[in-house]
């Protein structure tokens, strides 16, 4: 009897943190995967091969989904895990600082995705893994524009989800809240920043600080990435974590009025 051939996966954003995590468990479970950076260029752990990729450019998505294409002859997962976030008042960013956010957490996932779909179609079918954010279902104060991008990728995942069902490929989300990586450390600070948001921008790194060491790990993510990328027939959405459940279910049931008290008392603003 033919043995299945191996399922290929790609992992972006996987040199460190959530996307690393993620390539390793799917590595272990079976799949045969390559991870994207913006600037590796070499075999990790595990003969996990990283090829760079500037997502934020329409010809170096093409080539790197080619050359896996033509290494393996086909591409049965994506997981669109690259993406940074901005730390400060939404109107601290200039207009280009939010475009080339946006660049990466959304266009650079719409990017990969128009790539693979032609060749998850001709092989008869695919999984998309969309790594969203608690953000992308509730309000962010002070990461407006990383709120923005995130409730952003859930329609476009939700909406792509419909129309490729019948093609035998499906989109999904999976949503973390805090988790410990590097997140907090390489947020971006605003380009034009604002005396008046000094005092609330210093009051949200201390949070930021806070919430971070009692975060989720990595790892969670990545074992649910899996269960999501296997699934026969998978959930819309794929929630991380105690908190995230928690809050995903307050924001389905509880009032706004209240709901809206909640998110500035967890966010430490005034009442």
């Amino acid at each position: 009897m033919a043995q299945p051939e191996t399922r290929v996966a790609i992992v972006t954003g996987a040199a460190s943190g959530i996307g690393l995590e993620t390539a390793r468990a799917l590595k272990a479970a079976g799949y045969r995967v390559f991870g994207t950076s913006r600037k590796v260029d070499q075999v990790v752990e595990g003969d996990i091969t990283m090829l760079p990729c500037d997502l934020t450019s329409d010809a170096a998505v093409a080539d790197v989904v080619e050359t896996i294409s033509s290494r393996t002859g086909r591409i049965d997962l994506l997981v669109n895990n690259a993406g940074f976030g901005i730390s400060g008042g939404a109107e601290e960013s200039s207009i280009e600082q939010a475009q080339a956010l946006f660049d990466v957490n959304l266009f650079g996932a719409i990017r990969m995705t128009r790539a693979v779909l032609p060749l998850m179609r001709a092989g008869g079918g695919g999984r998309i893994v969309n790594i969203s954010s608690l953000f992308g279902l509730v309000p962010a104060p002070y990461m407006a524009l990383y709120a923005a991008s995130k409730h952003a990728l859930d329609g476009y995942s939700e909406s792509l989800d419909h129309e490729v069902r019948t093609q035998g490929i499906r989109v999904v989300l999976v949503e973390p809240a805090y988790t410990r990586t590097a997140f907090d450390r390489n947020l971006v600070s605003p380009d034009a920043p604002l005396a008046a948001y000094d005092a609330a921008r210093t009051g949200q790194e201390r949070l930021m600080r806070d919430v971070m060491a009692a975060a989720d790990a990595p790892a969670a993510v990545a074992e649910t990435v899996v269960k999501a990328a296997k699934a026969t027939v998978p959930k819309v959405r794929y929630t991380v974590g105690k908190m995230a459940r928690r809050v995903s279910l307050l924001r389905r049931f509880v009032p706004a009025g209240a709901f809206d008290k909640g998110i500035r008392k967890q966010m430490r603003l005034p009442q």
